[in-house]
């Protein structure tokens, strides 16, 4: 009985109302993390935006949102710990580690270059440029990382230009286009990880949601490609070792299928791991390594996926997340005083712009969607957003931003690859911003079922 009566005060504490103060751990993120980014960038620094860790700086943060808590040190200290350790986070975090390990494995037994090799098979010598926008598209789909596409096809790509005369910069939009394209719609992509993990929808729903976008952007960007295509040139016959492209292949069916997405990866990561057992001097001991090295190669995103989420639960505990909440009720009321479609419509654009502004500010899209998770959701509640919906939203606006924001990974090393400037890149990310119109456009006509 004791424990019942007491649990409509803690929900009435003024530590729950909503309060500006409460976001100022986040903006100080956001200063530290933008602040190096410009200085070094100012300096002519390489990667300007990755030189402080993500990680480091959201410490201080963290700090600050201890120290101007209200609940006593104990509490507080409680508090970010259950959010660290919110079933969804923990989730995440697992996913992060399957879909690591099965990259590295993947890319250690041949996969990634048997499935370049299958896809310049099939360009035909005048369809460069839309080419390599699907090849990029369908690596970065099965890999599930942008990142780890462009390192594959850029250099493969920039030779390919270079021979058969096409625009540098063009080719370039092509690479960092499919990639994005890829990243956003993959199954095993960190963002659809975060995205519906966040919003509580399956893998497989989201997938279909995103499609609704994706293809009819992805359409349109191909035939802009294909009219503005110049020069062929003929692509040296490489060996193509269709037993290396059959992980990949696995684990798109598997999910689209609706298989639990732990199952999904295990399955991957084994396969890749026999495929290289069966078809070259690949041992078992060299397997566990590079499943090793894939739980590495995600620990930023990892610790940060944690640390985020503490820092998130502190927010809300104090109100932060309920302040931003109530702006954009306000806003919602302002543009929509009809109930219904026009509230729901207007509610998917808040989410959209929250998780736009957030990741034009940390240039990373998972970390964008990982902030903005909470309040997405609670949007998506509020005016009958589906948790689909609203996970394809988060992911698609995300990915439309890393896209065309200059100091972002993808368009720093797209450029090192090609020896571009990161702005000549961007401005031929043309999938992104083809992406942006279609998405408002379905946001704003698209009937809601």
């Amino acid at each position: 009985m004791t424990n019942s009566s007491n649990a409509p005060k803690a929900q009435t504490t003024d530590a729950t109302a909503p309060s500006f103060l409460a976001l100022t751990p986040l903006f100080l993120f956001l200063t530290l993390f933008i602040g190096a980014g410009v200085y070094f960038q100012s300096q002519g620094v390489d990667f300007a935006f990755y030189q402080l860790p993500s990680v480091v700086a959201i410490l201080p943060a963290i700090i600050f949102a201890i120290l101007i808590s209200k609940q006593k040190l104990n509490q507080t200290i409680e508090t970010f710990l259950a959010g660290i350790g919110h079933s969804n986070i923990i989730a995440m975090c697992m996913i992060y580690l399957l879909a690591g390990a099965f990259a590295a494995v993947a890319k250690a037994t041949g996969g990634v270059d048997a499935t370049v090799a299958l896809g310049l098979s099939l360009v035909p010598s005048s369809l460069l440029l839309p080419g390599f926008f699907v090849i990029a598209a369908f690596i970065a789909t099965a890999m599930g990382t942008s990142m780890g596409t462009i390192a594959a096809v850029a250099p493969i790509a920039l030779g390919v230009a270079n021979e058969a005369q096409i625009d540098l910069a063009i080719m370039a939009g092509a690479v960092i286009s499919g990639a994005l394209f890829g990243d956003n719609l993959s199954i095993i992509s960190d963002t659809t990880i975060a995205a519906t993990r966040t919003q509580g929808c399956e893998m497989k729903d989201k997938f279909k949601e995103n499609l609704i976008f994706a293809v009819p952007a992805s359409i349109i960007t191909l035939i802009i490609f294909t009219l503005v295509g110049q020069g062929q040139a003929d692509v040296a016959a490489q060996e193509i070792d269709f037993i290396k492209v059959i992980p990949y292949l696995t684990i798109l069916f598997l999910a689209v299928a609706g298989l639990n997405v732990f199952v999904v990866l295990t399955v991957g990561i084994l396969l890749a791991g026999i495929t290289g057992l069966l078809t070259m001097d690949y041992g078992v001991i060299q397997f566990g390594q590079d499943i090793y090295a894939g739980f590495g190669n995600m620990q930023e995103i990892f610790i940060l996926s944690m640390l985020v989420g503490g820092l998130a639960a502190l927010m809300q505990q104090q109100g932060g997340l309920a302040f931003v909440s109530k702006q954009i009720e306000k806003l919602i009321a302002r543009f929509s005083k009809a109930k219904g479609e026009a509230s729901c419509r207007a509610s998917e654009l808040g989410m959209a712009g929250i998780v736009a502004a957030t990741n034009t500010c940390v240039a990373n899209n998972t970390v964008s969607i990982v902030v903005t998770g909470d309040i997405a959701k609670d949007l998506a509640q509020k005016h009958g957003v589906t948790p689909k919906r609203a996970a394809s939203i988060l992911d698609i606006f995300s990915c439309i931003i890393q896209g065309l924001i200059p100091y972002g990974a993808q368009a720093l090393l797209v450029a090192s690859t090609f020896s571009l400037s990161p702005l000549e890149v961007v401005t031929h990310a043309w999938y992104c911003m083809i992406l942006a119109v279609v998405a408002v456009l379905i946001v704003a006509f698209r009937k809601r079922v």
